[in-house]
């Protein structure tokens, strides 16, 4: 279990190494971009930052629970309980049942899916943020470029020779929202992408702890057969009864 957390933090930090690469690359460019509109831009890249730092985190934060599951599974005793996700779990299984019933075995999985979908919800809302503040640009681009494109052709006077020289020059507001407009998408979509795979990442470390745990649990589960002899009779009175009613009808008619 623990190679595949190593595997997982391998792929993580191979993609992350690789993004830095290219930045370094490729800094000119991404300079002209970021500069197009350096406020709205400077959110989208310290956002989706600070999403790399919280996706290195919430992987981090796996690795005492992949400890304890390892060693719970060897059946090592007096194993220190896990800080967070699997806690309530492991103070269940504390008493080393051998066997366990199928409704705790469904309870605690429930249990350790919902713990899991809830420390994913501050990844999963970083990469809507960076949607927003994508769009967020590409309208107020829009709104930048109508409005330029607004004042440029009241302030036109086409009796004037020098007319394409005003034009040249009150192009430069409507272009300047066309920047935005295409930079900040391309930024947010782009930073979504990046929180997105290292989010999947996280989730695919979580999956193979639930897996390797509702694996243990199955094997040592015991199914609930119901009574057979008590099914029989409970069956036989309503048939008495169904019958007893029919042969009142029958009787009336």
């Amino acid at each position: 279990m623990t190679n595949q957390f190593h595997r997982t933090l391998n792929r993580m930090a191979f993609f992350t190494a690789l993004l830095a690469a290219g930045l370094i690359l490729f800094y000119e460019p991404f300079l002209r971009i970021a500069s197009a509109n350096i406020f709205l831009n400077g959110i989208i890249i310290g956002t989706t930052l600070f999403g790399i730092g919280l996706s290195f985190i919430e992987i981090f934060k796996l690795l005492p629970e992949y400890r304890w599951a390892s060693a719970y599974f060897r059946g090592k005793k007096n194993v220190e309980l896990p800080p967070r996700l699997l806690r309530p779990v492991a103070l269940i299984l504390r008493a080393r049942p051998t066997r366990i019933s199928t409704a705790t075995l469904q309870s605690m999985l429930d249990m350790i899916l919902m713990r899991f979908e809830d420390s994913r919800e501050s990844i999963r809302y970083i990469t809507n943020t960076l949607i927003f503040l994508g769009l967020l640009g590409t309208f107020w681009g829009l709104i930048i470029t109508v409005g330029g494109f607004a004042d440029l052709i009241g302030s036109l006077n086409f009796d004037d020779t020098a007319v394409l020289s005003v034009m040249q020059e009150g192009l430069s507001k409507p272009l300047s929202g066309m920047a935005t407009a295409f930079t900040s998408s391309l930024m947010g979509l782009a930073g979504s992408l990046m929180i997105g795979f290292l989010g999947l990442q996280v989730q695919l470390a979580q999956n193979a702890i639930f897996n390797e745990l509702e694996d243990y649990l199955s094997a040592h589960t015991t199914p609930v057969i119901p009574d057979t002899t008590e099914t029989i009779n409970t069956a036989a009175k309503e048939i008495n009864k169904n019958i007893q009613e029919l042969q009142k009808t029958v009787s009336e008619l």
